[in-house]
């Protein structure tokens, strides 16, 4: 089942599920569409920002690269959105902030900045820019300024990704194949699991454990997405982040990468961040 939550009631207005043009044919490629867990279709009431954005700009976390965004870019696109997907570097914090930034400034403003997993940390960092009216977390980190967010992890239960990190000699890691197959990409299928799998980002060991300095999400409006069956980062810390920053929050049945699973919804709470009233 879908729970929201919300908050800034003064300044949202309620928004009503969106009904969305199908994908354009040929994004797909080997990409199947994927099948999340049987689960009742409840309808996605949440509220829409006061500010009406012009663009977004999509980050992707660890074990990924940009395409992992194919499948939520078009509903984005078919509203009348500009859309651009930044290619997160995964060195340093330093350097996806740049890159981060780059790609922003190019974009029409006012802008949603949307994060994908560690990518919560440049929502954090980066929403801070006077261009973003709205920012959306799915399935992310959301630390807080200067947090040690490894040590806010531990206090919830290790996620069973975890164990399949493998580190190479060179300082940089990816996950296994096992564990990304069962703990990343869970109810992907598995011709489109592998080919994700072979396109996965290898991150600097070092990145996940570096701070921000900033919170953006404590002074511009935030969206998260819950994903209740993750098994990357800890669905009941998914939950208290979202708590914590006071975000307008849905939570889906499915698995860490909701944007492939569950392309629609993700888009959904995008554009409502973007302010775009019901059809």
């Amino acid at each position: 089942m879908l729970a929201v939550r919300g908050r800034r009631s003064e300044t949202q207005m309620v928004m009503t599920r969106r009904a969305f043009a199908a994908t354009a044919a040929g994004l797909a490629g080997v990409m199947l569409a994927p099948q999340s867990p049987a689960r009742a279709d409840t309808p996605l009431d949440t509220p829409v920002a006061a500010t009406r954005a012009r663009s977004v700009v999509l980050v992707h976390g660890l074990y990924a690269d940009g395409s992992s965004w194919i499948d939520v870019v078009p509903h984005l696109q078919n509203a009348g959105l500009a859309v651009a997907v930044v290619q997160n570097p995964l060195t340093t914090l330093a350097d996806a902030v740049a890159e981060t930034r780059r790609v922003l400034a190019l974009q029409p403003g006012p802008v949603v900045l949307a994060g994908h997993s560690w990518s919560g940390t440049l929502v954090s960092e980066v929403g801070v820019d006077p261009a973003v009216s709205a920012l959306v977390y799915i399935a992310a980190r959301a630390p807080d300024a200067g947090e040690d967010f490894p040590a806010l992890a531990k206090q919830f239960p290790t996620p069973p990704a975890s164990a399949g990190v493998v580190v190479e000699p060179d300082g940089y890691a990816q996950l296994s194949e096992q564990a990304f197959l069962a703990d990343f990409a869970e109810f992907v299928p598995a011709e489109r699991a592998r080919a994700l799998y072979a396109v996965q980002g290898r991150n600097r060991v070092t990145l996940p454990s570096e701070r921000t300095t900033v919170a953006a999400w404590r002074d511009k409006p935030s969206w998260y997405q819950v994903s209740s069956r993750d098994r990357t980062i800890d669905p009941d810390l998914e939950r208290f982040l979202a708590r914590r920053m006071g975000a307008h929050t849905i939570e889906l049945d499915t698995s860490h990468v909701s944007l492939i699973t569950e392309p629609r919804r993700v888009a959904e709470l995008i554009l409502a961040a973007a302010g775009l009233p019901p059809r």
